[in-house]
């Protein structure tokens, strides 16, 4: 075995070991099962998450799944910084993880990328069926938490019921972020027709 291979193999291992981390479902947690692809499609707006510093800041947010050619999921993240004045919008796909159920449905565990070849886990683990209305998403811990709605807002037993089951399974619903999603928002991109 030569030094370049004696190398290589332990950061394969290494990069191995982080990919399957990062594809995980978080201890005591379930994926939901038979989620209809096509029904889950369309646009979904952020009702609450916990921190994270691609999403700082950000009001208005909202993702977008629409059906790609191979058979995966284009997913648009886009929300607004008050700060900036400026939109932000970020491009990925995702695809289901395990093999379509007889009845052609999926379990929610799928793999989601922004950037490139490296892929995350996207976990529904709540789902609002037949009519799905309401997501829960989590990621390969409990660090990464969502809840989603097919609406700006989510009516609060709903939103309450949610919370605490999220608690239930060891979430730190006490750090969430409820965000602002309002209809006053200018977009200042719109603007630049006018003269200074």
């Amino acid at each position: 075995m030569t030094l370049r291979n004696t190398v290589f193999t332990p950061l394969l291992a290494f990069a191995a070991m982080l990919l399957t981390s990062c594809m995980g479902v978080p201890d005591n947690v379930k994926v939901v099962d038979g989620v209809d692809a096509n029904q889950y499609l369309g646009t979904w707006y952020e009702i609450a998450r916990l921190d994270h510093s691609f999403e700082r800041g950000l009001v208005n947010v909202t993702a977008n799944y629409s059906l790609r050619e191979d058979g995966g999921i284009k997913v648009i993240n886009r929300g607004f910084n008050p700060e900036t004045k400026k939109w932000k919008e970020a491009e990925g796909k995702a695809y289901f993880v395990d093999p379509k159920n007889a009845d052609g449905s999926y379990t929610g565990k799928l793999k989601v990328s922004f950037f490139g070849p490296f892929y995350g886990a996207y976990n529904i683990i709540e789902l609002d069926k037949p009519y799905y209305n309401y997501v829960m998403l989590c990621g390969p811990d409990k660090s990464y938490f969502w809840i989603l709605s097919r609406t700006p807002q989510l009516p609060y037993p709903i939103k309450q019921h949610l919370i605490a089951k999220a608690k239930e399974l060891g979430f730190a619903t006490d750090k969430l972020i409820y965000v602002t999603q309002s209809t006053d928002i200018v977009d200042y991109e719109a603007g630049r027709h006018v003269r200074h």
